[in-house]
Order: structure tokens, then sequence, then C-alpha cells
């Protein structure tokens, strides 16, 4: 691994073994296929998506894959997630299990719902 901060999320993903990699793709994958208009940008030396605002972040571990829906993703989703460790506002999905991509795409929708419906509700109070 270099010291030089990745500028985009290839440059990220490569840095990684291949079957590493390959987990970060298909979510990657899931996240645009969940939100397709969110655009992707390296935020706390993250691989990060936004629309209208920052939607989910991910980075890869050791033995895991950290995953970000904050604020209020993982809440959301607290019983489907229970079987998984967690931290402050993250979760950790295990590199030994498969990623579980369709609750990762659920997790997504509902960011791009909570954040186009405060960015509506910020545009009708200013309006």
């Amino acid at each position: 691994m270099t010291t030089d901060k990745p500028n985009t999320i290839d440059e990220y993903i490569a840095e990684f073994p291949e079957d590493v990699q390959e987990r970060l793709q298909q979510i990657r994958a899931t996240i645009k296929r969940a939100a397709p208009d969110a655009e992707e940008t390296i935020k706390y030396a993250m691989p990060t998506f936004t629309l209208k605002g920052n939607l989910v972040y991910f980075a890869a571990f050791k033995n895991h894959i950290g995953f970000y829906a904050t604020p209020k993703g993982n809440e959301a989703f607290q019983k489907e997630l229970s079987a998984y460790k967690q931290g402050k506002g993250s979760i950790q999905f295990p590199l030994n299990k498969p990623m579980p991509l369709d609750l990762i795409a659920r997790m997504v929708k509902y960011r791009v719902e909570e954040n186009v419906g405060k960015a509506a509700k910020t545009k009708t109070m200013k309006g």
C-alpha cells in the first residue's frame, strides 16, 4: 500500500488483494444500482457516494468491510443488522461470509429517500 491517499474509488479498490477488490466492486455496483444518480467520491479516505449530501461510505479492513449508512440508515435496519458486529455508525461485514448485497441495496435506497426528503423540506422552507 502506498502512503498516497487514493483520489478515486478505482484507486482505493486497486490497493487491496484481488478477493477483497471483488467484494468492494460488488458493493460499489450494488450502491450504483440502488442510487443511480449518486456521485462517487473519496471522503475520510473512504469510498463515498453522495446525493443531496453524503449517502453511504464503505471501507476494507483486514477481516471485514465497514459500511456506513449514517446517520439513520443503521437504525432503520437494526433487526437485520443484529447479526453483524457494529460500531458507532458502522457495520462490519466479515470477509469470510457472503456480502449481504440485498440488505446493502435496501439501506442505500432508504438513505436516498432520507436525503431527497430532507432536501425537499429545506427547499420548501427556503421558498
